[in-house]
């Protein structure tokens, strides 16, 4: 079977699941100061997080167009693949939108799959796709459906370390962002129905680690060791030295994947994120 596996740039995935020659990513738009790049085409994540922390303009994000999907989709089809096409949250971007159209002027041999999560959680989707990919064994229809089948196990949470990208973005309140950065507070989010959602607070950073992987054995009933986790970050280095150790100490898991944070994504946390996420 032919299978072309395609993701936009809110997915954010290990190098090694990126470099599979089946995948290509189709990137957002992101605007600085009134230029545009093309997220990990233009710029790389260490230039973008080095252009955020050297600017005092917040960076806006822009959807894969009708024509980004068209193309790559009428391409692939040509070339005789079936086409999965997996998007970050149809509910924050109208990058599934576009996709949508797309495939509807372009062929029956394309298949959707709205995430509902973005960063670290769409990326448990395309790790999972390129499992099954490899596996040969499945159509890209019954690819869907295992996609389908591993929602409920499909967990995120991440850490902004500044609150003001989330707050220009309209979401976050204006409010929770001026308390939150007077107090050191800091958020850990998650997404719920396709939109972020807050689950707790901690002050200062000093915790956060612990306190993530606290949070993804919590509900796996401390048990990961069937499960795929990706941990990430964007410029913080040390902080992920410490989700790391973290991580290597308290977690058994079938696969541990790292990756850092894309420029879509960085554009409304900011460059200093931590993440943690986990699926079947």
């Amino acid at each position: 079977m032919k299978i072309k596996l395609l993701c936009d740039s809110m997915c954010d995935i290990p190098d090694e699941i990126k470099e599979k020659d089946f995948l290509e990513m189709i990137p957002l738009t992101i605007n600085i100061g009134g230029k545009d790049y093309k997220d990990g085409v233009d710029v790389t994540k260490e230039e973008f997080y080095d252009v955020l922390k050297n600017s005092d303009i917040l960076p806006k994000t822009s959807q894969a167009t009708y024509i980004q999907f068209k193309e790559a989709f009428e391409k692939y089809v040509n070339e005789g693949y079936d086409v999965i096409c997996i998007t970050g949250s149809s509910k924050t971007s109208g990058t599934y939108q576009s996709a949508t159209l797309a495939k509807n002027d372009v062929s029956e041999n394309i298949y959707l799959f709205d995430s509902l999560f973005l960063s670290l959680g769409s990326g448990q989707y395309v790790i999972k796709a390129c499992e099954l990919i490899e596996e040969n064994k499945l159509s890209a229809n019954e690819i869907i459906d295992k996609l389908e089948e591993i929602r409920d196990s499909v967990n995120l949470f991440f850490v902004p370390f500044t609150l003001e990208y989330l707050k220009e973005s309209g979401r976050l309140p204006s409010i929770v962002s001026f308390v939150g950065n007077m107090l050191n507070i800091k958020p850990i989010c998650t997404m719920e129905d396709g939109k972020n959602k807050i689950v707790t607070k901690v002050r200062g950073t000093k915790h956060i680690a612990s306190k993530l992987v606290d949070m993804i054995l919590e509900v796996n009933n401390n048990d990961l060791e069937s499960k795929t986790i990706t941990i990430g970050y964007g410029s913080n280095e040390e902080d992920f030295k410490k989700l790391k150790e973290e991580v290597d100490k308290r977690i058994k898991a079938k696969n541990v994947f790292i990756t850092r944070g894309g420029s879509s994504i960085c554009s409304h946390t900011g460059p200093e994120i931590l993440a943690i996420s986990s699926s079947k």
